[in-house]
C-alpha cells in the first residue's frame, strides 16, 4: 500500500496496456500519441507561464569521450586544404585568412547518461508499436516508418510542470530503487502551488541530477523513478510528455515479468513521449528562488528519419 491507494499487482499493469490504450483515439494513422493534447491553446497558455524571462537548460552536457566519439578537423588556413585549387569559386583558394573546424560525431543517446527524447516507436510489446502497427515497420536500413521522432518535426512547446520529489521527502535524493507514487505528485502540487493539467509536460525530479553532480556517479540499472502506479494518473490528467532525471521507471520495476513498466505502457499503449536523463538541478533551484515551479517548456527534435528519438537540450522559460 502507498499512503491512500494499493500498488497494482501485476495483473493489473497488465491490465493498462488496454485501459489505458489511446489506440484510435486521434485516428487509427495518429502517431503523435499524447502530443495531441498540446493544442493552439495549451501553447498559447504555456507562454502565459513566462513571467520573468528566465531560462535554463533541462540537459547534461555530452561528454568526449564519454559520451559520444568525436573526429574534429582543423585547418587553420582553407587554401592549404587539399583540393582547394580545384574549388569553383576562386575566392576559396585566393582567401589565406580564413580557416575552420568541423566534426563528425557519434552517438548513443539510449541509454542511463545522455538527455533525449524518446518516441513511440521506440518500445514494442509482443512486437506491437503504438496504435497497432507491426514492429516489422521498423527496418535496419531505414529505421522506422512509423511513430518516428520526425512526427515530432514542428517542436514541442507547452508548459511544463516540475514536482520536486526529493524536496517532497525532504531528502538530497532518492535512493536507487525507490518508486514515486501518485500521493507524492499530489503532495508536490500541494506544497507547491500547482496543478498539472491537459497538455502539460511533467518533469519529475528524483535528486539524481544532484548526486551525478556531486559524485560523478552514473547509476547502472537500478534507479529511483516513476512507479506503475502512476501510469493512470498520467492519463487522467492528460499529460503530453514525462520527464526525469533519471531513465524514468524505477529499477528493480517491483513486476517479475514486466521491466520496464513505465516506458512500456506509457509509448506502446499511450503513445506518451518521454524525456530520459533530464539535469534538473538547474530548473529545481531557479523554480525555488521565483516561487515559480510550471514554466514555458520547449523541446526540438533533431529530425532524424526514421529514428527512435533524438539527443534534446530542454529549456525551461520562467
Amino acid at each position: 500500500m502507498t499512503a491512500g491507494r494499493p500498488i497494482p499487482t501485476q495483473d493489473d499493469v497488465l491490465g493498462y496496456f488496454d485501459t489505458l490504450s489511446n489506440w484510435g483515439r486521434w485516428g487509427d494513422d495518429d502517431e503523435l500519441g499524447t502530443l495531441n493534447h498540446i493544442t493552439d491553446d495549451v501553447r498559447l497558455a504555456a507562454a502565459r507561464a513566462v513571467r520573468h524571462g528566465r531560462s535554463v537548460s533541462c540537459a547534461w552536457e555530452v561528454a568526449v569521450p564519454e559520451d559520444m566519439e568525436r573526429s574534429t578537423t582543423t585547418c587553420p588556413c582553407a587554401a592549404d586544404m587539399p583540393g582547394a585549387e580545384n574549388m569553383p569559386v576562386s575566392a576559396f583558394h585566393n582567401d589565406r585568412r580564413w580557416g575552420f573546424s568541423s566534426e563528425r560525431l557519434g552517438i548513443t543517446f539510449h541509454g542511463n547518461t545522455l538527455t533525449h527524447i524518446d518516441s513511440p516507436c521506440h518500445i514494442f510489446w509482443d512486437g506491437t508499436m503504438y496504435n497497432g502497427r507491426s514492429h516489422s515497420l521498423v527496418d535496419a536500413a531505414t529505421g522506422s516508418a512509423w511513430a518516428s521522432v520526425t512526427a515530432a518535426a514542428n517542436g514541442i512547446i507547452t508548459r511544463g510542470v516540475l514536482l520536486d520529489i526529493a524536496s517532497v521527502r525532504d531528502v538530497p535524493w532518492l535512493e536507487p530503487g525507490q518508486g514515486v507514487f501518485p500521493e507524492d505528485l499530489e503532495e508536490a502540487e500541494r506544497r507547491q502551488g500547482v496543478r498539472v493539467r491537459s497538455g502539460d509536460a511533467v518533469l519529475l525530479r528524483t535528486g539524481y541530477g544532484r548526486a551525478r553532480h556531486e559524485t560523478g556517479a552514473v547509476s547502472g540499472f537500478t534507479q529511483a523513478g516513476w512507479h506503475a502506479s502512476c501510469l493512470p494518473w498520467l492519463r487522467e490528467r492528460e499529460v503530453a510528455l514525462i520527464g526525469a532525471d533519471t531513465p524514468q521507471d524505477v529499477q528493480p520495476s517491483g513486476y517479475e515479468d514486466v521491466l520496464m513498466p513505465v516506458h512500456a505502457v506509457s509509448l506502446v499503449a499511450m503513445g506518451l513521449w518521454m524525456l530520459d536523463n533530464c539535469d534538473l538541478e538547474a530548473c529545481a533551484t531557479t523554480a525555488a528562488e521565483l516561487g515559480q515551479w510550471d514554466f514555458h517548456l520547449a523541446v526540438a527534435p533533431v529530425r532524424f528519419a526514421g529514428t527512435s528519438g533524438s539527443p534534446v537540450n530542454p529549456i525551461a522559460t520562467f
